[in-house]
């Protein structure tokens, strides 16, 4: 297992200019088209951290993912988590790749039940389109001929981005992303209300709504769409957090263990938005699940949660991206204009 790295932090103490992410939908053809050459850029840069499968800066978030992933879903730190690691994404991509703008986020509300016109997934100015063929392999866009080493699943083994959006369970899914289903989770009052409604929703639908290497819990960051969703995740916690700064910039619990939590109350019958009705299981078999992961052991360990000493999460809580970055805690990504963070959402 990689060694973590535990260094310092390094604090913007004044954060006066921050950079102010926009949604991709409100970027101009030349500042998509600066992002996603930023990101080949990553995708083209070698490794430098010396994990085991990575071949690339990129690959290496991916697998410092995949060695987390255990302790970063399911949990207490999966928003603090997700929050640091697309920090460190933005971060290589302005120092290694001399990208200027602040890293975008995808609005998903805009386009649930309908994640197939996404403005996304163009192939001239944005992520490339659905799977095709046996193996699902994105066919156009800029990243159709990348390599990726890590995954599927448990495996470490050469294949290309793969996409479902035409799935009956990726449809569903992606209804998940509504502003109803939204909204239902900012109207929890407690950070233990409104994590897993937030966990359960609309990260599911981003998730599951493309589908493919994106469903792949183990390496999913390694469809770069990843990482506009978990920033519209992030962009959602902050919102929650702004409504009442004064107890959720210092809220934090959960378990450290991942759990499963029953499916949040707002989702229920009667509840603010229902969930809508599964798919008919003879047009949807085996819906709903993920599909199971491909077999092959991980060369690497499984990681437990670092710096809480009992099973609730803390604000020391440690969160790590092996290197990419130093080590930090949970205090440190708690409020995105406090010091470490400098950045807001427009």
């Amino acid at each position: 297992m990689a060694v973590l790295v535990q260094a310092a932090p390094v604090y913007n103490t004044s954060c006066t200019v921050k950079l102010e992410r926009r949604a991709w939908h409100t970027l101009t053809d030349a500042e998509k088209l600066a992002y996603l050459s930023a990101e080949q850029c990553l995708m083209a840069s070698p490794a430098t951290l010396g994990l085991s499968a990575a071949r690339s800066r990129f690959d290496e978030l991916q697998q410092s993912h995949a060695m987390s992933v255990d302790v970063v879903h399911n949990v207490g730190a999966f928003l603090p988590y997700h929050r640091y690691f697309i920090h460190a994404h933005e971060t290589l991509l302005r120092t290694v790749c001399n990208y200027t703008s602040p890293h975008p986020y995808w609005d998903e509300a805009m386009d649930a039940s309908n994640f197939v016109s996404s403005v996304l997934l163009s192939p001239t100015t944005g992520f490339g389109g659905d799977g095709v063929g046996n193996e699902s392999c994105i066919a156009d866009g800029p990243f159709k001929d990348y390599v990726n080493p890590v995954g599927p699943g448990s495996r470490v083994n050469d294949h290309c981005i793969t996409r479902k959006l035409g799935a009956c369970e990726s449809v569903y899914a992606s209804r998940l992303a509504g502003r109803e289903f939204v909204d239902a989770c900012m109207g929890r009052e407690r950070w233990g209300e409104f994590w897993p409604c937030v966990e359960f929703g609309a990260h599911s639908a981003g998730h599951g709504g493309i589908g493919g290497e994106m469903l792949d819990l183990v390496a999913s960051p390694g469809d770069p769409l990843f990482y506009l969703h978990h920033a519209y995740l992030d962009k959602v916690w902050w919102e929650w957090q702004s409504l009442d700064p004064g107890t959720r910039l210092t809220e934090i619990s959960g378990s450290n263990v991942p759990q499963a939590f029953p499916v949040p109350e707002p989702f229920l019958p009667g509840g603010a938005a229902p969930l809508p009705p599964f798919p008919d299981p003879d047009e949807c078999p085996g819906f709903p699940g993920s599909p199971p992961a491909p077999p092959g052991v991980l060369p690497w360990e499984a990681r437990g949660a670092v710096g809480d000493a009992g099973n609730v999460t803390t604000m020391d809580h440690v969160l790590t991206v092996d290197g990419a970055l130093p080590d930090v805690r949970v205090r440190d990504v708690m409020d995105i204009a406090g010091g470490l963070l400098c950045y807001g959402y427009v």
